[in-house]
Parts: C-alpha cells; sequence; structure tokens
C-alpha cells in the first residue's frame, strides 16, 4: 500500500510500515508541513495514498469523503505516546495484511479496526 503520514505522526512510525512493506512517505519528507486538511487530501488522492492522521477531521466522511480516495486512516488511542501509536500501527499493518482501505475510512484504535463504509442514505 502507498501511505502518507500527516506531520501530526511520530516520523519513527513510517519506519514500522517500510519495514511491513509499504510504501510509506511523511508529510516532513515531502516538505508539506502546514498544508491545509483540505489540501493535504487532494494531495493524497492526485499521488494515489492513503491518508493517515490523528486528526479528527478526516473522521468527517461529509467533509472528507473516503469515496473516491485510496482511503482514510485515523489513529485513536488513549494518549499519543509512541509506544501507544505503535501499538495503533501495529494494528494497523495487521489489518493490511486481510484488506484495502481504498474508498473507506479506517478509524484504528489499541486492538482493533471502526471501517466506516458508505450506506445507501448517504
Amino acid at each position: 500500500m502507498r501511505i502518507k503520514l500527516d506531520e501530526n505522526l511520530d516520523v519513527r512510525l513510517a519506519l514500522f510500515l517500510k519495514e511491513a512493506e509499504h510504501d510509506t512517505t511523511t508529510v516532513q519528507e515531502q516538505g508539506l508541513r502546514g498544508t491545509g486538511d483540505e489540501a493535504l487530501y487532494e494531495i493524497c488522492k492526485v499521488e494515489d495514498r492513503i491518508l493517515m492522521s490523528l486528526d479528527l477531521h478526516f473522521s468527517n466522511v461529509l467533509r472528507y469523503p473516503p469515496e473516491g480516495t485510496p482511503g482514510l486512516i485515523v489513529l485513536r488511542g488513549p494518549n499519543q505516546l509512541f509506544p501507544t501509536m505503535r501499538v495503533l500501527v501495529e494494528t494497523l499493518i495487521d489489518a493490511l495484511t486481510r484488506e484495502s482501505p481504498a474508498g473507506r475510512l479506517w478509524i484504528v484504535e489499541p486492538g482493533r479496526l471502526r471501517i466506516h463504509e458508505e450506506t445507501d442514505s448517504e
């Protein structure tokens, strides 16, 4: 999978994704620090990269619809300490071995994954 880490994530997390053979880059690596959410959302669509973030704004499917994207991933933990974020990334890596987030919003929590998919009423 092609993944981009938002600037609110520790760049060291990219190493775990790379070790799991995911093509991973970060906002920092690409010189995109300070890029607004809307622009980052569009950049990820153009680059065909899954956007991974701590930003809860990306869980608003009306503002950032996951349909037509390679996927949106929001990490949710009890804190933002590196060990917690590592557990969330490990949960994500395990989920990525079974399926793709393409066109969906994934919310990754410690030991579980919630998936938002479009329904007929949306």
